[in-house]
């Protein structure tokens, strides 16, 4: 699909209800020339055959950089596939090696807030350093054509996931400030033709989700993160629930931070009877072995490396924060 003059995007059908419509990887360049590709989806056959089905069919060119959006196993699991295979040079954001263990070959390059890939026929794309959904996250913008690619910052069919809402609050609001803002391009979902309207729409989501993260506390009682996401959505499909609650906790945590709620620290759970946890790795393998024989084998796989990178487990059990109200922020309400 012909985005602008330089851009094209080779959009992935997607059934994962993280990904609704498609995974979207861009090449950037001048036609007939080495591109640029923002994000190259997950290590499996079907993003790597489609990548060199689209290259071969329609570009009919080579990729000379191969970059990403944020460090998340959907965007960059083919970056040492197209190292080997495509032989392209690969550019990391420069705060997310470590993020990128195991997934990346030796030598690579990294991209900093500021600086500017050159591209043959003049084509310049500006990195931005966007915080929020990740610790990592990019956007590429080219000013020129009005061209803008948010990888997960901003998605095209649904709201995103926030890892720091006070960062992503930041990052929405730059993105608001660009000029010649024509067009988003987003890491899943449809194209954006009408990007301002929609950068507002995730500004005004947040600001209407914290409100209600509010009301629920003005209710009286130390509720935990997981209780208000139930009261928030109560219609979610449950595997979207995690991604859910990380975003209530997201705000719960900046609420903390300004001083607006108390948080009451979970307490460690005592340690199950032995005979309750041989049950619970009894049906742990009996249903490994009904997942190995599914047919939805991929699809589990997949969600579950996505709840990691989200909402990542934590060192030691024990039960969730409790938030509530602080004085000054009740007095306030009422």
């Amino acid at each position: 699909m012909q985005i602008s003059e330089s851009v094209r995007a080779a959009l992935v059908p997607d059934e994962n209800p993280m990904h609704p419509d498609f995974t979207c990887i861009y090449l950037v360049g001048a036609k007939g020339q080495q591109s640029l590709t923002i994000d190259s989806g997950e290590a499996i056959d079907r993003y790597q055959w489609f990548l060199r089905g689209y290259l071969a069919a329609v570009e009919k060119e080579e990729i000379g950089v191969a970059t990403i959006t944020h460090h998340h196993s959907d965007h960059s699991g083919n970056l040492k596939w197209a190292k080997e295979f495509l032989k392209a040079d690969i550019s990391i954001p420069a705060n997310g090696r470590a993020l990128l263990k195991g997934r990346i070959p030796a030598k690579v390059d990294t991209l900093k807030d500021g600086d500017v890939i050159e591209l043959d026929g003049g084509v310049r794309v500006q990195v931005m350093a966007t915080p929020g959904h990740s610790v990592d996250s990019l956007c590429y913008y080219i000013e020129e054509e009005g061209v803008l690619f948010t990888g997960d910052t901003l998605l095209g069919s649904s709201t995103t996931t926030v890892w720091e809402l006070a960062s992503y609050r930041k990052s929405l609001e730059r993105l608001l400030a660009l000029p010649n803002l024509k067009v988003i391009c987003p890491g899943h979902g449809k194209i954006v033709h009408d990007p301002r309207e929609r950068l507002q729409m995730y500004v005004n989501h947040r600001n209407m989700r914290e409100n209600q993260i509010l009301k629920v506390l003005e209710g009286g009682g130390a509720v935990s993160s997981w209780d208000i996401m139930l009261q928030l959505y109560p219609d979610i499909h449950k595997q979207l629930r995690r991604a859910a609650d990380s975003n209530v906790r997201s705000h719960l945590k900046q609420l903390a931070d300004d001083g607006r709620i108390k948080v009451y620290e979970g307490k460690p759970r005592r340690a199950r009877p032995a005979a309750a946890r041989e049950r619970d790795l009894e049906h742990v393998r009996q249903r490994d072995l009904v997942i190995k024989q599914a047919k939805k084998f991929e699809t589990e796989k997949r969600r579950n490396e996505i709840r990691m990178q989200e909402n990542p487990p934590s060192a030691e059990w024990k039960e969730p924060p409790r938030y509530e109200l602080s004085g000054t922020a009740a007095d306030a309400s009422r």
